[in-house]
């Protein structure tokens, strides 16, 4: 495990009804914490933080800004690549940029459950058992090549991602709040590796597929990366209290009933289409229209566009929907599918008859 600063403190389990759930202190925290944030000062603490990853990740601002869009939205995301691509390099510095409690996880075979949420210690001076918290309590989780956990060891990570709080020999614990996994996989290597299963898939809101960069991206960072690490100069530029806010003011954007109805549009082709044997579930549609309302917020507006849908429609679907044996065997794709269905589906119009996109 490897943390910059110590795990925001949990709330204690307290009361004689085991597994009552106790409040943490940082309950309520996104209510009000919004109250006064304006938009410029959240262009300003985005733009700080995309400066600042930018800088160590040469080539790759659109997967950057999946990764704040997720943040803001108050997801989890799943970076799956090919080894050494910056997978954990980007979930590093974003955790860099943020003045607030992070841990690593190394997923391996051998991993336990209680290795991620922690475990009950009996305390012989006081008579009584206390629990001792695991790397789960903290803002920001890298969790690096989760599939090579067991599946119960995966499964540990369900209640933590879903309803940010640990349960633990009867008793509840509440995660720090902001709370954010971002975990990495190899889709190459399979030997020794157990795949998420659908359920955890499904606590994800977007899987990014880092790519290799560019010729000049790669001339650069062969040129920055030889004597130190760019990751060592990324200082914080944000803090917990303006995330906070932040995900206040996304929390607020407007999303009018016809782009509503888009969405849902898209979430039933998914279901319909001969050729996926999954289809969007209705938590996957709720998560798509959380990262559009993050994504207009960080292209300034107060309003959802359907482009917003349409363009996260891919890093939020596609992880979710399964294909079936044909099209599998003719070699489509997730990502094809979603492709041909957007282009289906049709888009709202305004009042004045103008298609809904800029």
């Amino acid at each position: 495990m490897d943390a910059r600063t110590p795990a925001a403190a949990a709330a204690p389990f307290a009361g004689d009804s085991p597994g009552t759930e106790v409040p943490g202190p940082t309950a309520g925290w996104n209510r009000a914490a919004g109250a006064g944030y304006s938009a410029d000062a959240f262009h300003t603490a985005a733009s700080s933080i995309l400066a600042a990853v930018n800088t160590v990740i040469d080539g790759k601002k659109e997967a950057a800004s999946l990764v704040l869009t997720v943040l803001l939205a108050q997801g989890h995301v799943l970076l799956e690549d090919v080894p050494g691509v910056g997978k954990t390099l980007l979930a590093k510095t974003l955790a860099r940029t943020i003045d607030c409690s992070v841990t690593r996880i190394q997923f391996t075979p051998d991993l336990l459950p209680s290795d991620v949420t922690g475990v009950s210690i009996y305390n012989q001076d006081a008579h009584r058992f206390e629990f001792r918290q695991g790397p789960i309590f903290a803002n920001i989780v890298i969790g690096d090549e989760i599939n090579r956990a067991s599946a119960k060891t995966q499964s540990a990570l369900l209640e933590c991602m879903e309803e940010r709080q640990v349960t633990v020999d009867g008793g509840t614990y509440r995660l720090a709040e902001p709370f954010m996994v971002v975990a990495t996989q190899n889709p190459i290597e399979m030997e020794g590796t157990y795949p998420l299963p659908e359920a955890q898939r499904d606590r994800f809101m977007a899987r990014i597929s880092m790519g290799y960069p560019d010729t000049r991206s790669e001339i650069e960072m062969l040129e920055s990366h030889q004597s130190t690490s760019p990751l060592d100069a990324v200082s914080a530029v944000v803090d917990v209290g303006e995330i906070a806010a932040m995900t206040a003011r996304v929390r607020d954007i407007f999303v009018s009933s016809a782009v509503k109805e888009y969405t849902v549009a898209i979430g039933q082709a998914t279901r319909e289409h001969p050729h996926l044997r999954l289809g969007a579930s209705p938590r996957a549609l709720l998560q798509l229209l959380r990262a559009a309302k993050a994504h207009a917020a960080l292209a300034g507006r107060d309003f959802v566009l359907p482009d917003d849908i349409s363009r996260l429609a891919d890093p939020v679907l596609a992880h979710r929907i399964i294909l079936d044996r044909k099209a599998t065997s003719s070699g489509d794709t997730p990502s094809g599918l979603l492709s041909h269905l957007l282009a289906r589906v049709p888009v709202p119009r305004s009042p004045a008859g103008e298609r809904l996109r800029r």
